[in-house]
């Protein structure tokens, strides 16, 4: 009788693992210095994966979950991040430069020492991000359009004059 409810406990643990095991996203990911040129995380949940150092230049992010994402010091140069859910995501000193913020959320990140040079970041919502002055005058400059999720104004999000 014990041996029957003990199989049957290790049978749910494993099945149950199993599942979870197979849900894209469920379990946080490390991709840490990886060389992800290129890559296709489009559409992902990646919640609280680790892409601290990862050379993700020209990778697709497009309507992923990135929340609580670490992409510290990670170059995201010319990524497409377009309608990514970057709530409380690492971004300091990550390089993102050129990349396509379109209509991205980053409520709560942390961007100190981050560089968007050339960033598109129409409809991007950058409640309580953490910015150096220089980078929010920067974007200040070419902050333009809602947030379609969150209904607020891009350059009122970053306190633009």
């Amino acid at each position: 009788m014990v041996v029957n409810i003990l199989s049957l406990l290790l049978f749910i643990v494993v099945s149950v693992t199993g599942f979870l095991g197979c849900i894209p996203g469920a379990i946080a990911l490390d991709y840490n210095k990886e060389i992800l040129i290129e890559a296709d995380f489009s559409g992902r949940d990646l919640t609280d994966s680790s892409f601290t150092k990862a050379n993700l230049k020209q990778s697709n992010f497009s309507k992923a979950n990135l929340q609580g994402v670490s992409f510290f010091a990670a170059n995201l140069e010319s990524a497409n991040l377009e309608g990514a859910n970057l709530m409380f995501a690492t971004l300091d000193s990550a390089r993102l430069i050129k990349a396509n913020l379109t209509n991205a959320i980053l409520e709560g990140a942390f961007a100190a020492s981050a560089k968007f040079d050339g960033a598109i970041i129409d409809g991007a919502d950058f409640t309580d991000v953490l910015l150096r002055d220089d980078e929010q005058d920067k974007l200040c400059q070419v902050a333009t359009g809602r947030n379609p999720v969150t209904g607020r104004d891009t350059r009122d999000t970053l306190f633009c004059p």
